[in-house]
């Protein structure tokens, strides 16, 4: 690749058809190519829970390089049989020993090597294990291959996202993208050279509540009742992503840009079941 700095581009969680035809689209609209390496949380890709082998599979012919998930990766069965012969998709790191997947890796575009690692964090979310000093060693680890990591850290808590981005910051990570609560928040930063943003916002449809439909969504609410979500028909669907320039030869993050965009002419994917 020769390059002195590369673009990354990072989106927020994909919920259901609408984000994935969102980022499709935004993406057959990069005619300059101008992104050197795609990010995509994609737990919620697969009718808002858990990604399906198709939709794995149509995310590479997208353009997409790395795929990174959370807690709701294990929601569809199928992701049992492929995901250890994935190499695109890694699952939070600090799942117990023996889970299936990886939890980071290293990815090759041209001659240039990229380190992400997926965690999960441990407020209000699972009892995952403690993930501060496994993923300091992890760092390290991929380190020593590359100067470029990039974190994707699924969390409910901003808090507990502040104060682990800075950790990740003082060992050296490259950029810092929290996800999971579906809301972009307005704090990108550039964090002793790492470039951070507290939540990245989801894709999908606008008109619900973060992806999902508004009456089960308001049920849920009024009676405290359990009821399937269903994602949102995606009337108008947003695209909330990060940009984030990086210097290869130290890993540093020089720009940090948040994208937050629409589009309500979004043409169905050929072939695709109703609800996938």
């Amino acid at each position: 690749m020769g390059k002195d700095v590369i673009k990354v581009i990072f989106f927020g969680d994909i919920v259901g058809k609408p984000g994935r035809l969102a980022v499709r689209d935004f993406l057959a609209n990069d005619t300059s190519k101008k992104y050197d390496f795609v990010i995509a949380n994609v737990e919620n890709a697969s009718h808002g829970f858990g990604l399906t082998e198709k939709n794995y599979n149509d995310f590479k012919e997208y353009g997409v390089h790395c795929m990174t998930c959370g807690n709701h990766i294990w929601d569809k069965r199928d992701i049992y049989s492929y995901i250890d012969t994935s190499d695109c998709l890694i699952r939070p790191i600090n799942y117990p020993k023996g889970t299936k997947g990886v939890g980071s890796r290293i990815f090759e575009i041209g001659d240039l090597k990229i380190g992400v690692i997926n965690i999960l964090g441990k407020v209000f979310i699972n009892l995952v294990d403690f993930q501060w000093e496994m993923v300091a060693e992890e760092i390290k680890n991929l380190k020593e291959i590359t100067p470029i990591v990039i974190v994707d850290f699924h969390a409910e808590a901003t808090a507990e996202k502040i104060c682990f981005g800075k950790y990740c910051a003082e060992l050296g990570v490259s950029a810092f993208f929290g996800t999971h609560t579906h809301v972009q928040t307005a704090d990108e930063n550039i964090v002793e050279g790492m470039a951070y943003i507290t939540d990245a916002g989801f894709c999908g449809a606008s008109d619900g509540v973060i992806g999902m439909e508004y009456n089960s969504s308001l049920s849920r609410f009024l009676t405290s009742i359990p009821e399937r979500y269903e994602v949102a028909p995606g009337k108008t669907s947003q695209i909330n992503a990060v940009e984030v320039d990086i210097e290869t030869a130290t890993g540093r993050a020089l720009a940090i840009k948040r994208i937050y965009c629409s589009n309500d002419n979004i043409e169905e994917e050929k072939g695709s079941e109703k609800e996938d």
